[in-house]
């Protein structure tokens, strides 16, 4: 269970950071929701895992979902260049946290 709500914290985590970005130095009302309810799911769920995964492992696979999904969000809509490079990039970020994973015990 600990696994699932780190993911899901992972994705919340790309969900917050593409708030802040769209919030305008907070002043726009919505995004600026989105990006405090987020924050909370997604640092509330990584807390939790945190209470069955080690400290290391489960941050860095919360930072690469959230960073692999943030990135690849913003070359989807055109916010950011798609390039090979950056694709070749994100998968390593992606192969990496799965390496991570698994070797956790």
């Amino acid at each position: 269970m600990a696994w699932i709500i780190l993911v899901a914290s992972g994705v919340l985590e790309a969900v917050w950071a593409t708030a802040l970005g769209r919030s305008e130095g907070f002043s726009r009302l919505v995004p600026s929701i989105v990006f405090a309810v987020a924050l909370v799911a997604s640092m509330g769920g990584l807390a939790y895992a945190l209470r069955e995964l080690p400290v290391g492992t489960a941050y860095a696979v919360w930072v690469g979902i959230g960073a692999s999904l943030t990135a690849g969000y913003a070359m989807a809509t055109g916010a950011e260049p798609v390039t090979v490079l950056r694709i070749v990039l994100i998968l390593g970020i992606v192969g990496c946290v799965a390496g991570l994973k698994a070797t956790t015990h």
